[in-house]
């Protein structure tokens, strides 16, 4: 999860450098290459928060949906058939200065991860993006924030999208934006593990 341009942000305040992304499962389905994280990260699932059908545009956030060691599964839908939304956002490790943005235009298919907001000090690609399938706007995620990270996978580990974040761990607050409606499920998980990494 590291550049050339990254190898020397080391600090004094941060002991570490590098990180591996998350173990996975691999599968060929349609001639196409899938990956999931490994099932074995379930069982450091707790503290289940669940909100079904939560139709919205503009900004909100979501009771119990925040947070730095996160498991989320989201399915996104058209809040009007006739008339898909633009935009859909999830902000993550977000706190009233700082932000990442993972983003979906269906106009396009881009999903994009976007950190020009997250408060790195620099880093040669801010963005991470991704053509994905959608149908009508309708989208299945699921993502995981660790302290330092974030992967995203996309409609079941057909495409995957993957980068660390510096941001300050208090930054916890997650948020969801959509241009147009947006109907959305979300099933929230805290994450429980070595609390050295």
């Amino acid at each position: 999860m590291q550049n050339w341009d990254t190898c020397n942000s080391s600090t004094a305040e941060r002991s570490w450098f590098g990180q591996m992304s998350l173990p996975r499962e691999l599968s060929v389905k349609n001639g196409r290459l899938y990956q999931k994280p490994i099932r074995e990260l379930e069982a450091l699932r707790s503290s289940k928060v669940e909100h079904q059908d939560v139709t919205f545009s503009g900004n909100i956030t979501l009771d119990g949906v925040k947070g730095r060691r996160v498991d989320m599964e989201l399915e996104i839908r058209p809040g009007d058939e006739e008339n898909v939304y633009r935009k859909f956002a999830v902000r993550f490790a977000q706190n009233d200065q700082f932000y990442t943005a993972l983003s979906f235009h269906p106009g396009d298919s881009v999903m994009k991860i976007d950190r020009k907001f997250s408060g790195s000090r620099r880093a040669l690609i801010h963005q991470r993006r991704a053509l994905v399938n959608s149908e009508n706007g309708k989208l299945k995620l699921r993502i995981i924030l660790d302290r330092f990270s974030v992967e995203v996978f996309v409609n079941d580990g057909e495409q995957v999208i993957t980068a660390t974040l510096y941001t300050d761990q208090a930054a916890d607050g997650i948020s969801f934006l959509a241009n147009g409606s947006v109907n959305m499920d979300v099933v929230k998980y805290d994450l429980s593990g070595d609390e050295s990494r």
